[in-house]
Parts: structure tokens; sequence; C-alpha cells
């Protein structure tokens, strides 16, 4: 038999046998991965899936590393929500192909939604994505080349530098202060900045600290060497949880000048990250993004026809007929997993939590020399989970170590029954220094 071989373009004679067959294609073919997926790397990933996580047999796992607000059943979308999924889909009029960009309605219904005198938006302003991630993909691809770097926060959410890197575009971070409520380091983050910085991104609020910046420090930042001309565009994450008595200001109605991509989607504050819909914002009052951006953003999202039709057509009634009954429920609920773990950790001897101001996330601070036991949180959390099967996020994840996250999404008597376990960990490990003094002198 004749096989023909376009690698090398000529014609074999090779006998019909398929072990010989394989292994003569074997040894002439040599397939590498691209540079793209040896250099993609998630840090969550690759730092929990090297842990050894043996969970207490006597005790229930409780996992407080997962950012699904969906796992425990606790939180489930409105009513409303459901019938306007229902609908779409008996309506049978989004079952083709959408528009790359999302349907023209949906994107009015959007821009409308998140439209202000001090930050006007129309549908044309307005890209429908798979999710957040693709748009905060579609973001970074559009503003930046390889070569370039960008500023990202530190802890910040770990798909940024995910993203970056994959594109050969240089990651760059800027510190948030614990003491400020994970404000940024404002000095530090202009101290980042070279002649191939294309982008910021602020993350508000934030994931993994929960923090919710005051219009004030915005305005710091908007006023900002990052933001000055020659300039650099921002990218700000929405999230749109903020807990009652905080105030949530987003950047755009604060700008003046600066071109701002904001991404969201309805993932958190609709309970529903499986439905993978997200969306851009351009909000770029002078023009600087010009047409050139724009069209980037609409070319790069024809490489993938990402956002869900189905639910594209149920946004309207999503966005417009959602009570707010359901988001003052959810976010209250926050909110008071999120006191009852800061009261209960803020007692225990070793840690150190922040109190957030919303999202669905609180940082723990270890002082790790009162825990001689353990080199890094990630042994600390390791081993938590090991005696007290209590999963917590080591944030050397968010490259921020000595720190581990909480999701407060889980039900009140399981977040208090963690609580209790930590305590009890820590109170079983926690040296003083005199302790540790002793010890070395004995």
């Amino acid at each position: 038999h004749v096989y023909y071989y376009a690698c090398t373009n000529k014609y074999d004679l090779i006998p019909y046998d398929l072990t010989t067959y394989y292994r003569y294609c074997r040894q002439r073919w040599n397939i590498r991965p691209s540079e793209m997926s040896i250099n993609t790397l998630n840090p969550i990933r690759a730092i929990v899936d090297g842990m050894k996580l043996t969970p207490n047999p006597e005790k229930p796992m409780i996992a407080l590393s997962i950012g699904d607000p969906t796992v425990f059943g606790n939180l489930p979308t409105d009513d409303k929500v459901l019938q306007a999924m229902k609908d779409a889909i008996d309506s049978n009029k989004y079952n083709g192909y959408a528009p790359s960009v999302g349907y023209q309605k949906s994107r009015e219904v959007v821009a409308n939604f998140y439209s202000c005198p001090e930050a006007p938006l129309e549908a044309e302003d307005v890209l429908l994505t798979s999710g957040c991630s693709q748009a905060i993909d579609l973001a970074i691809t559009v503003l930046c080349n390889p070569g370039d770097n960008i500023l990202v926060p530190c802890p910040g959410f770990s798909l940024y530098k995910t993203l970056a890197v994959s594109l050969g575009i240089q990651v760059k971070l800027y510190t948030l202060l614990p003491e400020k409520s994970w404000e940024i380091d404002l000095q530090h983050m202009e101290s980042l900045i070279d002649d191939r910085t294309t982008c910021l991104i602020v993350n508000n609020p934030s994931n993994p600290c929960g923090s919710v910046y005051s219009k004030e420090h915005l305005q710091n930042i908007l006023s900002g060497e990052p933001c000055s001309p020659p300039g650099h565009s921002c990218v700000l994450y929405l999230h749109d949880q903020v807990f009652p008595g905080c105030t949530y200001q987003s950047m755009a109605s604060l700008s003046s000048d600066v071109p701002i991509l904001a991404c969201g989607g309805l993932a958190k504050r609709w309970l529903v990250p499986g439905w993978r819909l997200g969306w851009i914002l351009i909000h770029d009052k002078n023009q600087i993004f010009g047409k050139e951006i724009r069209q980037g953003l609409v070319k790069l999202s024809q490489r993938i026809l990402g956002a869900c039709t189905i639910v594209q057509g149920a946004i309207e009634s999503i966005l417009n007929d959602t009570p707010q009954e359901f988001y003052h429920r959810t976010i209250s609920f926050l909110e008071s997993n999120s006191e009852i773990c800061y009261s209960e950790l803020s007692t225990v001897p070793g840690l150190t939590p922040v109190m957030p101001s919303g999202a669905m996330y609180l940082m723990v601070g270890i002082a790790m020399e009162h825990f001689p036991e353990f080199q890094n949180d990630v042994q600390f959390t390791e081993r938590l989970v090991t005696e007290q099967s209590v999963f917590c996020l080591p944030a050397t994840a968010f490259e921020y170590p000595n720190y581990f996250r909480i999701v407060v999404t889980v039900p009140e008597e399981m977040m208090v029954e963690a609580c209790t376990r930590i305590r009890e960990f820590c109170q079983r490990h926690y040296r003083t220094c005199s302790q540790d003094s002793n010890e070395l002198d004995q």
C-alpha cells in the first residue's frame, strides 16, 4: 500500500501492517506543543494540584476554597431569572448563531442597565462574551503585544497572569495594602511603569480580597501616572456585590478622559456562573481608543462565537425583572457570613482576618513565625485539611504568601463549624516566641 506524507512531499512504500505503520510514522513525525500552550499556567491549579489533600475521615469536608456560589445549594438564583431562561428556550428564537459581539437587542439591554449620566453607554459600546473570563481575555489581547507589560494587583485574580503570560506579555504586580483594606500602593504601582506598559488592571470589588475602593481612592488612581498621557488603558473588572453601608463607585463614572474597558458578567451577582455570559463595556469619552480598538475587539470576538444565545435571549428579563429583594438577600447573607468569619477568626492567636466590604471573599493573614511547624501558607492549609477537613486556598496562589482566602458562600452553620475547626487547629500548633526559644535551648 502507498501512503502519502505531506510533511515530506513524497510517496513511500511500507508494509501493510498497522504496528509497523505507526512505528514508521513516529520515527518521521516531530510534533511539538505550541509556545502558547507551554507558557499557559494557572497558578491556582498548579498549587492546589500539587498539595497533599487527605481530609480527616472523622470530619466531613468543608471546602472554603471554591469561588462558586452554587456549590452548596444554599444560594439559588431567583425564580424570575430561571423563568427568563425557560421563556427564551420555549420561544425557539435563540437556537442559532448570534453575531460575534452578541445580539443587538441584548447589547442594548446591557448598555441601558449600566449606563449613567456620568458614563453613558449605547449598544455599540457593549460586546457580549462567554463569561467575564473571555471579556478579560479580549481586553488584554486587544491592548497588548508580546513584549509589552501590564500592571496587575497583588494579591489578585490569577487569570490575569495566566492569559497575559501565554501571550508573551510581562506581568508586573503592584502591591495592595491589607492595613488599608487592600487599597493600592499608588507609589509602588507608579514605580513599575515603563515605555512598554500598556494596561492597568483594577479589580473592584476584589477577588480575592473583597475590598471596595472609595471614590477618593479611585480618583487618586485616575489622576496618577498610569492614567496620564501618553496614558495606559484601564481594564476594570466589575463585580457589583457591595455590602450595605458601602457605596460602589464605578471608575468610568469618575473618569473625564481615561479610556476604560469594564469587564463583568452574570456569574456572581445573579449566581449563575455556569451560564457563561459576560460583557465588555467601552468607556471612551474622548475617543482615545478610536476605531482601531473597537474594530480589534470585534475581530477578536470572531475567533470564537462565545456568548450563549439562550442567555442572550433571556438577558432583558434577567436584568430588568429580577426583584431587588433577591440582590438584598444575597448580599445580606454574604455580609453576615463575612462578619461571622471575621469575628471568630479575629480572636484566634496567629491569624489576622481583613474584613471585606463586598464580593464573596475574605483574606486571613498567618503569622508564620508562630507556626514553626509549617514553612509557608501552602503547608499550613494542607495540614488544616489533614487534621480538620477544612480547605482554604493558600494565598500563594495569588502570589501573596502567608495568607489564605476564604469563600463565604457556605451555609451559616458550616461557616461557624469551619471557624471552630480553624481555631482548634491554630491553638494546637501556635507557639509563642518564648516557647520557640525555650524549645531551642532544650
